[in-house]
């Protein structure tokens, strides 16, 4: 563990605990400091990690230049990891060490598989994912940039996730679906049939409220 590579986590709020978490159970990496937006939380500490600017991130790239954005928002999560690379840091990816991850599944830069999570082969996650506790994405799917698949969500084989889409926590999708960009799915919910882009939905099954 002492010569494991060190990284950054961007955010200091509950997700961000998660993030930390994964990465120190994993042991591939060592989490060397916290960045977070909010004055208030500058000089506190976060699972015993300090907490920096913006600007200090930046002053201490010769620490580590690699992170991970621990933001559960999609839009502020983007954001952010756009602003990270045009500054010169890299993205890593972190899965945590009780998910099980399927044969040919590849994981985009950036992207977070959390505890229990299963992730079946053939199955493609884009950059700055979040796959949520407990939650399940079965074979040969398609998971765009910046999703967020709430807890316990169970996403079946050959489904595609436009990017920046929001799956709420229990979200159960049917095979073969598609889901467009930036849709947000209600918790809860069963989706039947194929969602628009920027569409928001809820229920059992699945009704579009806009």
């Amino acid at each position: 563990m002492t010569d494991a590579p060190t990284v950054f986590v961007f955010g200091a709020s509950g997700h961000a605990k998660v993030v930390i978490d994964a990465i120190e159970r994993g042991g591939l990496a060592r989490v060397a400091f916290v960045c977070d937006d909010a004055p208030d939380k500058r000089g506190t500490k976060v699972m015993g990690y300090s907490v920096c600017s913006r600007e200090e991130l930046l002053a201490r790239c010769g620490e580590t230049s690699a992170g991970v954005v621990g933001i559960g928002d999609n839009t502020a999560r983007e954001r952010v990891a756009r602003w990270l690379t045009e500054n010169g840091c890299s993205l890593v990816r972190v899965v945590h060490p009780s998910a099980s991850i399927g044969r040919d599944v590849m994981i985009g830069d950036g992207t977070m598989v959390m505890a229990g999570c299963v992730v079946n082969t053939g199955t493609r996650l884009g950059r700055n994912v979040i796959v949520k506790t407990g939650a399940t994405v079965d074979h040969d799917c398609e998971v765009g940039d910046g999703v967020h698949i709430g807890p316990g969500s169970h996403v079946c084989g050959h489904v595609t996730v436009g990017a920046r889409t929001l799956l709420g926590a229990g979200t159960t999708v049917i095979p073969a679906v598609r889901i467009g960009n930036g849709a947000l799915i209600g918790a809860g919910s069963t989706v039947l049939d194929d969602i628009p882009n920027g569409a928001r939905a809820e229920g059992t099954p699945c009704r579009l409220l806009s």
